[in-house]
């Protein structure tokens, strides 16, 4: 159904800009373990090498995303990592299609997998500057609690993914100018 795939592709690439490896675990385990009936096209993450990789790479980043400045670090080293996965979940959640529609749906799955990295990455770097550990903390458990949430109803309800993901980039749009502001504020202070 052209809704819940749609829904899907949306929610996975959306997470993927903030944990590409907790997102292709969950796609991966769902496949897998069948939690859900997904399309024949998510076959490709039933692999146990993709879903090892996954998890592996996952608790990496899990413990990268709690040290400050090594988060900020781990961040740029994916900045065309994790549009990259966004671009690929998305052309596979979509599975055969034209190979115009394939194009337009890897750009849209990296355009959306960039807005959240971009908005991490930022919110990530503001949060550095703060003299103490637990603001990465909590916004690291916040991030990875976000991502399995999105991936669970992605699966479960792909529509109500998709709102969330709107309703997200609304408050993205709406947050960023607030973002910029306070980034400028944290580097003029240095």
């Amino acid at each position: 159904m052209l809704p819940d795939v749609i829904g899907r592709t949306l929610g996975f690439a959306f997470a993927a800009g903030i944990n590409l490896y907790a997102t292709v675990a969950i796609i991966g385990l769902a496949a897998h373990y069948r939690w859900v009936d997904l399309p024949p096209q998510y076959a490709v993450f039933d692999n146990p090498w993709i879903i090892g990789g996954a998890i592996v790479l996952y608790v990496v980043e899990f413990v990268a995303d709690k040290i400050p400045w090594v988060d900020s670090i781990w961040d740029a080293i994916h900045t065309l990592i994790r549009p990259a996965g966004g671009a690929l979940i998305a052309v596979a959640s979509m599975g055969h299609a034209q190979p115009l529609v394939q194009a337009i749906v890897a750009i849209a799955g990296a355009l959306l997998a960039t807005s959240t990295h971009a908005a991490k990455a930022g919110t990530r770097a503001v949060a550095n500057t703060s003299p103490e550990p637990f603001t990465n903390w909590v916004l690291s458990l916040a991030e990875d609690g976000f991502v399995l949430g999105l991936g669970l109803l992605a699966l479960a309800h792909p529509l109500i993914a998709a709102v969330v993901v709107v309703v997200s980039l609304a408050i993205m749009i709406a947050g960023a100018r607030w973002l910029l502001r306070g980034i400028q504020r944290r580097l003029g202070r240095q």
